[in-house]
């Protein structure tokens, strides 16, 4: 596992940043890699520092008078993330779930960005970012999976048999909806076209 670029020497301040980073590590968490704010891009504010850990990304901002504010975003709530690098700076905008849990793609979006960021440290953390959403992408689509499969009486993937069909009074609607959803799983990518037909069959032999 890499660990984090020590900083710039032309960069005192951010020595004192990186130790407020690390001071919010958990026990086992590990900071991976880390990006800064270019000062020219922090004329209003102190400039902000991005650390990706092994367990969340953290944005932290120092303020004006002294301190430091937080902000922390689950990997498992991470639902976009995006780098732009221009001339003077790369933009990093995340976008994030709203919901607890192993987040959905239901339920409310928050979005987060970072302007002018240091290039290369930037795309660092970009791809700290895409490892963590590929992944987690890839355990929603299973969880959704489970729970159709569940839902339309088939095999979940663990192997373990299904809720024993639809209720009796599982009407046409329901089934509809059903079918639905797994198409919408299929145009989200949470399904490929032979697990679609392969539940698509079996909500249409309830028929």
């Amino acid at each position: 596992m890499t660990s984090a670029p020590p900083p710039a020497p032309d960069e005192p301040g951010i020595s004192r940043a990186l130790a407020a980073l690390r001071s919010l590590l958990i026990p086992g968490e590990e900071l991976l890699t880390h990006a800064v704010q270019r000062r020219l891009f922090a004329l209003t504010h102190r400039r902000v520092i991005v650390g990706a850990t092994s367990g969340r990304l953290i944005l932290l901002e120092r303020g004006l008078f002294g301190g430091y504010a937080p902000q922390d975003v689950r990997w498992q709530d991470l639902q976009d993330a995006q780098l732009r690098v221009g001339i003077f700076g790369a933009t990093l905008s995340v976008s994030v779930f709203g919901s607890a849990d192993l987040a959905t793609a239901e339920g409310p979006h928050r979005m987060l960005r970072v302007e002018g960021l240091r290039k290369e440290q930037a795309q660092e953390v970009y791809r700290a970012c895409q490892a963590q959403e590929q992944a987690w992408r890839e355990k929603r689509r299973v969880r959704e999976l489970e729970e159709l499969r569940a839902k339309s009486g088939g095999i979940n993937l663990s192997g373990g048999l299904g809720g024993g069909g639809a209720a009796a009074g599982d009407g046409a609607q329901a089934l509809a909806g059903r079918l639905q959803r797994a198409k919408e799983m299929l145009q989200q990518g949470l399904l490929t076209d032979a697990e679609f037909e392969q539940v698509k069959a079996r909500i249409l032999s309830e028929l």
